[in-house]
């Protein structure tokens, strides 16, 4: 792996914007969390401290995914993908469970979520596929026939264990870079109508839950008890903060516990219901502009690995807060998708940290790089 010799450019061209916006959300993330444990006993550790040992760790692995060479991901690649198709292998074999998923593996003091990790994995060696094999013209279907298989492999893994959320993720951030690259037009069309012809099939494939999901998105009210609890008292938490909120530990939804998940699905409710529409509103622009600064770095980057690289991980994050938000106000089905650097997660934010570090990385190196 290549160090970044020392070079007064790195410092002076720093992107404090970048950081400032992800240290904004991380701080965000751990009053909110500080408030749904607000009420737990004093024998429990209190999730807001775990999330802040996590943030830690997770700014050290930012340094160094900031600090190594970008360029050396290159060759790397295909070995991250491979080790992080071998560790879902491991969740499939002897993973822990809890709540009827296999999704962790348990290193006794800690449990670590290898999906996370393969979000990241997935964006890198789509990166070296594309920069390996670059083209002037756009790809047609048959030249995609390794990113997918790229792509199939872990998300075939991900949903044995089972978990739909992560496995679309996956899906929608490799299609939105392969768009991002530049596809022919009729094989977009082919692979438009492929989806629309298996998605009938697919329905079979899902776990009962996942049904039962799918269809309380289209009418919660059915079933208030049950399958649409979530939505219901997710949506009673967010108009129930009006316009200023109720105020921070305030919350009636939060404090009392009818709101579920809130410390990781839907934290955004919980956010929502104690600073109201201008909190949502804040919090909305900073995402948005990060978002828009990530697209900005990929632009401007000198080389394509770079670009593809930061389209990558800013689509990762643009797709986790869409789908996220969507679920937690109703407008898109609950498939339980955290929200980036506010939900309660250790290897979700320590991955996405690391990833922020390969943008900074990419941010910086246009000023040192030579076309």
């Amino acid at each position: 792996m290549i160090f970044l010799k020392y070079d007064r450019r790195i410092f002076q061209n720093f992107d404090w914007i970048l950081f400032a916006l992800v240290m904004s959300l991380c701080a965000m993330g751990v009053i909110n969390i500080y408030s749904t444990g607000f009420s737990l006993s004093e024998n429990q550790s209190p999730l807001y401290l775990k999330q802040l040992q996590w943030i830690v760790f997770g700014l050290f692995l930012m340094m160094i995914t900031f600090l190594m060479d970008y360029r050396s991901i290159h060759q790397a690649a295909y070995v991250i993908y491979a080790i992080s198709i071998a560790s879902l292998i491991a969740v499939a074999l002897f993973g822990h469970t809890a709540n009827g998923a296999q999704r962790w593996i348990s290193f006794g003091f800690v449990l670590f979520q290898p999906s996370e990790l393969m979000k990241i994995s997935v964006v890198i060696a789509l990166a070296r596929y594309f920069d390996d094999h670059k083209s002037n013209e756009p790809y047609l279907l048959r030249e995609l026939f390794v990113p997918f298989l790229l792509v199939l492999l872990p998300c075939v893994l991900i949903l044995k264990q089972p978990d739909l959320g992560t496995a679309l993720m996956i899906v929608l951030v490799a299609a939105s870079m392969v768009l991002f690259i530049g596809m022919n037009w009729k094989s977009i069309g082919i692979a438009v109508a492929s989806v629309v012809v298996l998605l009938p099939p697919a329905w079979h494939f899902l776990k009962d839950y996942q049904k039962d999901r799918l269809l309380t998105f289209l009418s919660p009210e059915s079933d208030p008890l049950g399958t649409g609890y979530h939505i219901i008292q997710s949506m009673i938490a967010i108009g129930s903060g009006g316009f200023l909120g109720k105020g921070f530990l305030k919350g009636s939804q939060t404090q009392l516990k009818f709101l579920p998940e809130q410390q990781t699905d839907f934290v955004f409710s919980v956010f929502a219901e104690e600073w109201g529409f201008i909190g949502g509103l804040v919090l909305m622009v900073i995402f948005t502009s990060l978002i828009i600064w990530g697209l900005r770095i990929a632009l401007h980057s000198k080389d394509l690995l770079g670009t593809i690289l930061a389209f990558g991980i800013t689509a990762l994050i643009a797709w986790q807060v869409i789908i996220n938000m969507g679920m937690v106000l109703g407008v898109l089905p609950v498939v339980g998708i955290p929200l980036p650097f506010l939900s309660y997660g250790g290897s979700a934010i320590v991955s996405l940290l690391a990833a922020i570090g390969l943008l900074m990385n990419v941010s910086v190196r246009r000023f040192i790089l030579q076309r």
